[in-house]
């Protein structure tokens, strides 16, 4: 097999990176944009030992999963994979890829679930980070390529609610019938960056973030004509990133219109939201995780929580009602004061929250004695450290629950809890980012030292 070559393939499996893979010669042959029942004839880009990439030039025969992506950015631009399948497919997909980590990466024999999801595969985002750039001489904002920089032009993107494409389509204008700058990462000149928006899911309030290079005061002008044309927008304000960064937001924020918050609400629990402040982007599907983590960690109203990686605090404040107290841990700043804020909104006094490393806070807990019953952890993508799971397991939590956004890391640091001593019962896969390759799972992890509280 060679570069360039042709081939005809018959897909027959998906990976969790969105690719369909076929058999050529022994080789696995990776192929973006296919479904498992297609038969392809594939352009081989790049091979190795053992598998090789290839595109599709040409569909022979389209499975019977294939359905019409309904976006014209599909392909081109790095947000979904699964938009060419049945949604049903892509489901049985996710599941399948949790059952395979778990079972391949961490040797673990634990029940998997079913897979849960709202059933809604469109319009579900709370929040969206569109970059702007210049175009055959004309702003656009979009998406970037995949693993590049360049601006895929969407006008209304299938997974946003439909009022975020009509911000979008009157920030454009705006700045095209003003002549406005937009910034160039190659010269570092330009001012309008990114275009950042969140709204309540339930309260339906938006907050439009415009995140300038230098502050300029015509956007005052935008920012009062959004407002007027948009009911719905309750705070526009501008955030000044300067450097020359990836990092999306700077460090100083303007109001412009507004306080420069929104507030929704997520199980039942009133929460305040700024551009900075961590929250689920899909909200409906948040509250069926953290609903399941209740569920596996199985609280009683004499129980001490410690929610590790608490972000803004959602998780523990949810169930605190159920329990005498709950210590969150998070590691940024703007969350914890965001956690704080929200515990006061909601009444909720047994609540308190610490910053810090993960597995720095819960090291100290243990050096003060702090024997919480319950454990949730959420970490981020790459999993917890082992410094982290040693001090979980040092303090001996009857229950753990972790809600993990990777199920290859979930496998691994599962599979470190075994070896300490934490029976894994069961997992529970959650579609939180339809038509996406990304799927959450909590896993239930009991203390081998406390049979009786195996459900």
């Amino acid at each position: 097999m060679e570069k360039n070559e042709l081939i005809t393939l018959k897909i027959d499996s998906l990976t969790n990176e969105g690719c369909g893979v076929g058999r050529s010669g022994g080789m696995a042959v990776f192929v973006r944009g296919t479904a498992p029942g297609d038969t392809v004839l594939a352009r081989i880009l790049k091979v190795q030992k053992t598998y090789a990439y290839a595109k599709v030039e040409e569909i022979f025969e389209p499975s019977a999963l294939r359905i019409d992506p309904g976006c014209d950015a599909f392909g081109r631009c790095g947000g979904c994979s699964f938009r060419h399948i049945d949604y049903a497919a892509e489901l049985s997909a996710k599941e399948s890829f949790v059952r395979d980590a778990f079972e391949r990466i961490g040797g673990l024999s634990i029940e998997i679930e079913p897979i849960i999801s709202t059933g809604r595969a469109e319009r579900y985002r709370n929040k969206a980070q569109i970059p702007v750039a210049i175009q055959d001489g004309r702003p656009v904002c979009g998406f970037y390529s995949p693993r590049s920089h360049r601006v895929i032009p969407c006008a209304d993107c299938r997974l946003e609610p439909e009022i975020f494409s009509e911000i979008t389509g009157e920030i454009i204008n705006f700045v095209t019938s003003r002549k406005l700058s937009v910034y160039d990462e190659a010269t570092h000149e330009g001012c309008l960056r990114h275009i950042y928006l969140r709204r309540g899911f339930y309260s339906h309030e938006v907050m439009i973030c415009l995140v300038l290079s230098r502050f300029d005061a015509v956007y005052r002008d935008l920012a009062n004509q959004l407002c007027k044309k948009i009911p719905d927008v309750k705070s526009v304000v501008v955030n000044i990133n300067p450097s020359d960064t990836n990092v999306i937001l700077g460090d100083r924020e303007i109001p412009l219109v507004g306080s420069g918050k929104i507030r929704d609400t997520i199980c039942g629990i009133d929460v305040e939201l700024s551009a900075k402040s961590f929250y689920q982007v899909n909200t409906e599907a948040a509250e069926l995780v953290y609903r399941k983590a209740a569920e596996y960690a199985d609280l009683r109203d004499f129980e001490t929580v410690l929610d590790l990686y608490c972000g803004a605090g959602t998780i523990g404040l949810s169930v605190a009602k159920k329990v005498k107290r709950i210590i969150g841990v998070e590691v940024v700043p703007d969350a914890v004061e965001n956690a704080k804020i929200n515990a006061r909104l909601n009444g909720i006094a047994n609540a308190e929250f610490i910053c810090g490393d993960a597995g720095a806070v819960a090291n100290m807990l243990l050096r003060n004695r702090e024997s919480p019953d319950v454990i949730f952890l959420d970490p981020p993508r790459k999993g917890s450290d082992g410094a982290t799971i040693a001090a979980v397991t040092a303090m001996s939590p009857s229950r753990v629950v972790m809600i993990s956004c990777n199920p290859a890391t979930a496998a691994r640091d599962v599979k470190a809890f075994a070896d300490a001593g934490y029976t894994p019962v069961k997992a529970c896969p959650a579609d939180m980012f339809p038509r996406t390759c990304h799927v959450e799972t909590v896993v239930q992890l009991i203390n081998s030292h406390h049979p009786a509280d195996i459900n």
